[in-house]
């Protein structure tokens, strides 16, 4: 059946719900919109089974093959914390891991002791890290009893010195190669468990000195640093990644001068499917962000980031908001058969890869004692990641053990580091 205007405008629509149960007001909105799915936040989640009440209920009145995210990355940004355990971020899992290659390395290998100074080949092989796709999976499979088919990880940013105070733990490392080493397991990770990932925040925010929900950041690079930095996680990763989320970002020094990445058609068509050739689907950061609300209205938002190349707004929150750029879009295609004719092919194209990845259904339910065990594993893989950053013995002692010693313990939140 043809796709109308307004079906596609609701379907490229990600939604926020106000609590744990939904409102008539939500119901009511719901069945309006039809939006492509929802995304849940900590406000949302008392316990698996309330939260896949909640996500069956709402997705009943969205699009099929509906969407269904919540952030769980690891470390400050974990939605799943309170009902299920605490996860070490990613900058904590790919240190243990860069620590434990360290000591393997340390003996030279037949082709290093065949030098006479014992280099290492120059020609990099990447790493394949089991912690790093050990942490996928574990978030996959806790996403998952929750009624989670999505969730908006791994962070791609370098962990850059300028942008310390606000990503925190959430960055893999500072250096292109550690970030790709790092997403590329946990991808790999997610994805053996039928969990669909989202790499960002696209095209980079590791040099931005501003949180995004507050206004828009300033990031000074120019595309030799770029390119050969922040872009390389998506030139190497870029047929891996189901999702890529843009960020709300400005970069002075590039054709889109001051204008926010997630409304830049430099930035969503030019460079991400041109240049890089990424296909897959494009959503925006949260459109409620003081990064592009302070920079334009949410109608003119809404409008310029389709027009620019973005196939999904995400709207974590406000029923106005989520509203008002819905009315935008319909309205701008009711005014432009052009824009209206983009807004079609863009909701089809986005609902076939809908349907590609959650051709699996709903993940299953766990028994009581399923999610006990699944919390016991998530529990022992931070004991191993805390062992592997407090444990190391002085000097080259082989590798360490992958499991902590019988009866010895860590709090749950010595593995956790204040939000930035």
């Amino acid at each position: 059946m043809k796709t109308n205007l307004r079906q596609a405008a609701g379907s490229l629509l990600l939604v926020g719900l106000e609590g744990t149960e939904l409102t008539a007001l939500e119901r009511a909105w719901l069945k309006l919109v039809r939006p492509a799915g929802v995304i849940l936040f900590r406000r949302n989640i008392a316990d698996a089974r309330q939260t896949r009440a909640l996500l069956a209920e709402a997705t009943a009145f969205c699009a099929e093959d509906s969407f269904r995210c919540v952030d769980v990355e690891g470390g400050t940004v974990n939605r799943l914390r309170d009902a299920l355990a605490p996860m070490p971020s990613a900058q904590a899992v790919a240190e243990a891991a860069r620590r434990g290659s360290s000591r393997r390395s340390w003996f030279p290998t037949h082709s290093q002791s065949s030098r006479m100074d014992g280099a290492p080949n120059r020609n990099r092989v990447p790493s394949k890290s089991p912690l790093a796709r050990e942490h996928g999976e574990l978030i996959a499979r806790a996403v998952k009893p929750f009624g989670f088919n999505t969730t908006l990880a791994p962070v791609m940013d370098l962990a850059l010195p300028e942008s310390a105070e606000v990503m925190g733990t959430r960055a893999a490392g500072a250096t292109p190669e550690q970030v790709v080493d790092y997403a590329r397991e946990f991808l790999a990770g997610l994805a053996a468990q039928g969990v669909t990932g989202c790499g960002k925040h696209f095209p980079g925010l590791g040099a931005g000195t501003l949180d995004s929900h507050l206004g828009t950041p300033v990031i000074r690079r120019r595309i030799c640093e770029l390119w050969c930095e922040d872009l390389v996680p998506y030139r190497e990763l870029c047929d891996k990644l189901p999702m890529v989320m843009v960020n709300h970002a400005s970069y002075p020094d590039m054709p889109s001068k001051k204008q926010p990445a997630s409304v830049s058609s430099y930035w969503m068509t030019t460079v991400l499917r041109k240049r890089i050739g990424y296909r897959g689907i494009i959503l925006s950061d949260d459109m409620e962000m003081g990064g592009i609300l302070k920079f334009m209205p949410i109608e003119d938002a809404a409008v310029a980031a389709i027009r620019a190349g973005m196939d999904l707004l995400e709207i974590c929150h406000s029923p106005g908001l989520i509203l008002r750029a819905y009315e935008a879009l319909i309205a701008e295609g009711e005014r432009s058969a052009a824009f209206s004719k983009l807004l079609i092919e863009r909701a089809e194209e986005t609902a076939r890869q809908r349907a590609k990845l959650f051709a699996g259904g709903i993940p299953a339910a766990l028994t009581a004692r399923q999610f006990e065990a699944l919390r016991g594993r998530i529990v022992r893989f931070g004991e191993v990641i805390a062992e592997a950053h407090n444990g190391w013995p002085e000097g080259v002692r082989g590798f360490p053990p992958l499991r902590q010693k019988k009866g010895a313990r860590m709090g749950h939140g010595a593995l956790e580091e204040p939000r930035a």
